[in-house]
């Protein structure tokens, strides 16, 4: 899919657990999206509160409110001019009633009326416990609604087989190893030059949670691991 052909998804709604998830999954397919004149409106479901990275840099009793301020200048780079926190406890996720999470996933699709919506895979492509509650709360909010078509973020096997045993010896995967997408794909985004550099920009501003990740994998392995954003219809 070329980047003028995001249109085609018309509003997007991008739901994710923390900060910084919406930008490393689809920052391009929302800043292509942005770009189309599509609305696009991201929703995250905690602050990130738990994200120590460096207490020193960033002290954990002023962390939610940072991540705040970090995924603001992301969203902006991004072109993205819409955002709902869903104000739910970073960790803490799993453990909320499956009907209350569906509720708050609910009332923004009922107050967008999106096309598409876009999230994380029933795995959380990371195994954190947040992101596949989050999963749930989507696709259950979309299969009561009717409301838009359900994307959820396709790692392929090939993808996998590049980069999930350096993740995995880098701490970035927990739980049980991710599971390859083998369906057919209805987003495969390759980032231009521009959309790419949006992208790291973007998390870049996040450096809160992105600045050591990024230095221990490398420039390279870092561009190329997120060049190419893909996603897949998920029946609901």
């Amino acid at each position: 899919m070329a980047s003028g052909d995001v249109a085609a998804l018309g509003t997007v709604v991008s739901v994710w657990a923390h900060p910084d998830d919406e930008a490393y999954l689809c920052g391009g397919l929302m800043a292509a999206a942005a770009d189309a004149g599509s609305r696009v409106v991201c929703v995250t479901a905690t602050r990130g509160e738990l994200g120590v990275t460096d207490p020193v840099r960033w002290p954990p009793d002023r962390l939610a409110e940072i991540r705040e301020a970090e995924l603001a200048e992301c969203l902006e780079i991004l072109g993205v001019q819409e955002h709902r926190w869903l104000g739910f406890r970073d960790g803490g996720c799993a453990a909320v009633p499956l009907g209350h999470g569906v509720e708050a996933v609910t009332a923004v699709l009922r107050a967008v009326r999106p096309d598409t919506v876009v999230t994380f895979s029933a795995d959380g492509q990371t195994g954190h416990p947040d992101h596949i509650a989050v999963h749930h709360w989507c696709r259950t909010a979309v299969r009561r609604t009717g409301i838009g078509t359900l994307h959820v973020v396709a790692n392929t096997a090939d993808w996998l087989d590049e980069y999930q045993t350096p993740l995995n010896q880098l701490g970035a995967l927990v739980g049980d190893p991710p599971t390859a997408w083998t369906e057919p794909l209805s987003v495969e985004l390759v980032l231009s030059d521009d959309l790419l550099a949006r992208k790291l920009a973007a998390l870049a501003a996040q450096a809160s949670q992105t600045e050591a990740f990024r230095a221990a994998v490398g420039e390279e392995f870092y561009r190329r691991a997120f060049s190419i954003e893909r996603f897949g219809i998920l029946a609901v």
